[in-house]
């Protein structure tokens, strides 16, 4: 009996549920893989971070359901985060929403907004999951493209130029996964100058901002933009977080409220405890982005290593986790590349046709991988 709804059709199981799938398989046969494929970091939280969760264990009502919009507590460390980080003023009891991961928020934001047919401009390459669950609640996907010609960012004139009367939403991020492209401030101003004119909501996906970045923004620093924009952050790359699922959605009350509707009817507040480290997360210290960072710089250096050795060129000055490299001259097949090496060498590197057709010809490579691993990875060719 097929009882499968039809939305069911508009998607495949997610490239890294299927991938690492096989890669588990190698390894229980015996193969030493070396995952470079995929951004969940390997390193621990910090030890305040720790404590503030097992304190909050013994707490009374711990277990109990915990409210849909978080402990006010935690709305006003995000809050006060944004402004340290960013300089963006945010009401904590109307302007910011906290949430079980920023992948979440992907989910409540198209159901929140969007109705069957309307359009969703979405980045290629992106995010794989931005297409999926646009699909999903029966809106139409239109990619834009994204080139390293212009710097991985929209070229807003073409987009001008085409039909924008369905479109509805726009996913962007920066610093921009997979490639690490950064946005200026102008750039910004553009895209909320161009949401407002086609009345398209923007919706900033910036998990990345502090990982090997200098300079961190947010869309919400740009003046107008709360009328047009939300902003997605998590603190699962920032702080190695990952597993506990904490993220956060920012924006105009109207747009939260929204949102709210959506999450209050599909699940609940997230564990006390988490909610207790996510606080103590946003209160660290500029030590903890300092030292993290080093870790990174030191991984990248070698990882950049490992790309010369396969004859990939990159730009080292891109943002975030990932290392994103155009295959050796003469190659153009990234699966067929990367699966030779995954069978080859043991090592697994994503290819970049995961995230669209524009990732054909580049491959990207994870930091979330010690030294040592990346050394041995390097001794393998």
């Amino acid at each position: 009996m097929n009882i499968a709804a039809k939305r069911l059709a508009t998607v495949k199981e997610y490239y890294f549920s299927k991938k690492l799938r096989e890669v588990r398989e190698l390894m229980q046969a015996g193969r030493p893989i070396i995952n470079m494929g995929i951004g969940s970091p390997d390193l621990a939280p910090s030890e305040p971070i720790l404590k503030a969760l097992k304190e909050a264990v013994t707490f009374d009502g711990a277990h109990q359901y915990q409210s849909y919009q978080g402990l006010p507590a935690l709305r006003e460390a995000i809050a006060e985060f944004y402004h340290a980080k960013f300089g963006v003023d945010l009401n904590s009891a109307h302007e910011v929403l906290p949430l079980m991961g920023s992948k979440e928020g992907i989910m409540h934001i198209s159901m929140a907004f969007l109705n069957s047919g309307d359009g969703v401009l979405i980045p290629n390459p992106g995010y794989p999951t931005y297409a999926s669950v646009t699909r999903l609640v029966g809106g139409e996907p239109i990619f834009y493209d994204l080139n390293e010609e212009g710097n991985w960012f929209p070229d807003l004139e073409a987009l001008e130029k085409s039909d924008l009367s369905r479109v509805k939403l726009m996913w962007l991020g920066y610093p921009h996964m997979p490639t690490g492209a950064k946005a200026t401030t102008e750039q910004l101003e553009r895209l909320v100058v161009f949401a407002k004119k086609h009345e398209i909501l923007l919706v900033n996906d910036n998990p990345y901002s502090f990982v090997l970045n200098h300079e961190p923004m947010s869309i919400l620093s740009i003046p107008g933009a709360k009328d047009v924009a939300l902003e997605l952050n998590s603190l699962s790359k920032t702080f190695n977080m990952a597993g506990w699922r904490v993220g956060m959605v920012m924006g105009a009350e109207k747009y939260i409220t929204d949102v709210l509707k959506v999450k209050s009817n599909m699940d609940s507040g997230m564990f006390y405890g988490i909610q207790k480290g996510a606080i103590a997360a946003l209160n660290s210290s500029e030590s903890w982005f300092q030292e993290l960072n080093e870790i990174y710089d030191r991984r990248k250096e070698l990882i950049l290593q490992l790309a010369d050795t396969l004859g990939c060129t990159y730009d080292a000055s891109a943002a975030g986790m990932f290392v994103w490299a155009k295959l050796p001259e003469g190659i153009t097949d990234a699966e067929a590349f990367i699966n030779d090496i995954l069978y080859d060498k043991s090592i697994f590197i994503t290819p970049g046709t995961v995230f669209g057709s524009n990732g054909e010809g580049y491959i990207r490579f994870s930091l979330c991988v010690s030294e040592e691993k990346i050394k041995e990875a390097i001794a393998r060719f």
